[in-house]
């Protein structure tokens, strides 16, 4: 039976609320395939075995530190997001060795145990931030320093910032010999691209000003994945939109013979600013355009002196009388089928306002204006 939202449990607010609640702690779908899954598996192995390894060949193994838990997390962001602005060689170094120093410090200058563990971790958070080197598991690391006060000094940095420096030593290798870059290279600086797409690199600035939270991916490769996701939409939106889908038919034509007043008279009453003239099998062999008619009647204004004596000894030029005098030939044409992309260099570039659209026997079936190109453009831009 049908209840009205009043009596039905499901349609409470309260219970809406909950619902969408519950459902911000769906895990999120993991977005690789099996190849990357293993890759990023074999680097961790790879990498803490170079760093245990190395501690053990320098003999750091018998003096604690020599191997912190927090080094596993470093790995996971070296391996698994190489591109992450907080796996960066700078960051996991610094963020590491100096978020220990602050933990060190803290456990020797606070006598709450508690109040040690918190103070750790947020200053070395604000370190962290001020020198542009904010990385996760140096938050561990300045809580180990607190809850191990025996083991963490300030001489124990030194070991821990050598197998710091072996696990990013291990991940640019791995990292290159699987195709990863890493150090990642930033994109192209805002100030030197080219603007392009629905929005700005001023316009990305001020997005991140309202959004306000460190973001798990640079800002260069966060404009070039909205640029790429741009792209792609316009492309789905217009990659396959043929001419025949946005050109205007049936079309008004003339024929070569047709008297310029009456050719007029047609674009007048028709409200059309081009005419294509076809032959008697439909081909276009010319069109009249509103600026053809333009130039012929401006042939007699503003006369000079010197406009008046060239046509006392040459004579006036002789008005052509009908549409084959005025044509412009060849036109240029496109086919029904062709992709309206191709439309764009060529009315942008070459400055063509009317392109008649053609079968595959070359007859006439339609024709595309500037205004039909802008209204397409604005329809796929609105989209995307």
């Amino acid at each position: 039976m049908f209840l009205p939202p009043s009596q039905n449990p499901g349609n409470e607010p309260g219970a809406s609320r909950a619902l969408v609640w519950l459902r911000l702690f769906k895990p999120a779908r993991v977005r690789i395939n099996q190849r990357e899954r293993w890759r990023m598996v074999l680097g961790m192995v790879m990498c803490i075995a170079v760093v245990a390894l190395f501690a053990q060949s320098l003999g750091m193994a018998s003096s604690p530190p020599w191997m912190v838990a927090s080094l596993g997390a470093s790995a996971v962001l070296i391996i698994a997001l190489p591109s992450s602005p907080l796996a960066q060689p700078w960051p996991v170094l610094a963020g590491t060795v100096l978020s220990y120093l602050v933990g060190v410090a803290c456990a020797a200058l606070v006598p709450s145990l508690s109040l040690a563990s918190g103070l750790a971790v947020g200053l070395s958070v604000a370190v962290m931030l001020a020198l542009r080197c904010l990385h996760p598991p140096g938050g561990g690391m300045a809580l180990f320093a607190v809850l191990h006060p025996h083991d963490s000094t300030a001489a124990a940095a030194l070991p821990v910032a050598f197998n710091v420096l072996a696990l990013v030593l291990a991940g640019m290798a791995f990292n290159h010999l699987t195709g990863r870059s890493y150090p990642h290279a930033q994109a192209t600086p805002p100030s030197t691209r080219k603007e392009s797409g629905a929005f700005t690199s001023a316009d990305l600035d001020d997005a991140l000003s309202h959004y306000n939270q460190v973001l798990d991916v640079s800002r260069d490769d966060l404009e070039g994945l909205l640029h790429l996701a741009g792209k792609a939409a316009f492309q789905r939106t217009l990659g396959e939109l043929r001419c025949r889908q946005i050109m205007s038919a049936p079309v008004h034509v003339v024929v070569a013979d047709t008297p310029l007043k009456d050719a007029w008279a047609l674009m007048r009453k028709q409200a059309i600013k081009a005419l294509p003239v076809v032959d008697e099998q439909q081909a276009v062999i010319g069109i009249v355009t509103m600026a053809d008619f333009m130039r012929l009647a401006n042939l007699e204004v503003h006369e000079g002196m010197g406009q008046r004596l060239r046509t006392l000894i040459l004579g006036r030029p002789k008005r052509p009388e009908q549409v084959q005098g005025l044509m412009s030939a060849p036109v240029l044409q496109v086919l029904a089928e062709q992709h309206v992309m191709d439309l764009v260099p060529l009315f942008s570039d070459a400055g063509h306002h009317h392109i008649p659209v053609v079968n595959e026997e070359q007859q006439l079936v339609g024709i595309i204006t500037q205004s039909d190109l802008v209204k397409t453009l604005a329809a796929a831009v609105t989209q995307t």
